[in-house]
């Protein structure tokens, strides 16, 4: 049975690691990373730790193990992070002053549980846990990430806008924006 919930310990964030480690493009073959999609950033348990105190992030668990993370990300960790500084700056070129948002700062599920429902079960527990004090979920996308694409804008999510950094194209989509 997998149960939905916010980390709430070292070992639950320390087993997101282990899981978004497994799930980096260096550790796949092209083939891997066209079929089920792969992950961007990597995160410090220190840093992980920091956004889980201010909004916690959603996990899955089965048994003991974290099967399945969504990240919060809070807008006041804009600079925390160097590869995302651009998408924090092209948010507020592009979002009205008064959205209250929150980023979802990655997404990961573990490869024996794809294709179950826990994508769509990850995002629906972070809009019930956030939505009182979030008016909309906003991630980033890399454009070559279609199996990414795909999930985020099935479970109702709408591109904003698109922009080039580091030689990358990046698609930001957002959940319920006004």
């Amino acid at each position: 049975m997998i149960r939905y919930g916010t980390a709430s310990t070292d070992t639950e964030l320390r087993q997101v690691l282990a899981l978004q480690k497994r799930n980096l493009p260096s550790g796949l073959s092209d083939s891997e990373k066209a079929k089920e999609g792969f992950v961007t950033v990597v995160h410090t348990f220190e840093t992980l730790k920091a956004m889980n105190a201010v909004c916690p992030h959603i996990i899955a668990r089965s048994e003991h193990a974290v099967i399945g993370y969504a990240l919060c990300m809070h807008p006041r960790f804009s600079d925390a992070i160097e590869v995302l500084k651009p998408m924090f700056d092209e948010i507020e070129g592009i979002l009205p002053p008064e959205e209250n948002y929150i980023v979802m700062g990655q997404i990961c599920i573990d490869k024996d549980f794809r294709r179950q429902g826990v994508f769509r079960k990850l995002y629906e527990t972070m809009q019930a846990k956030t939505k009182k004090d979030f008016s909309s979920i906003i991630t980033e996308i890399d454009a070559v990430n279609t199996r990414s694409l795909q999930a985020h804008f099935a479970v109702g999510f709408k591109e904003l806008h698109s922009y080039t950094s580091g030689a990358r194209e990046w698609k930001i989509v957002c959940f319920q924006c006004s």
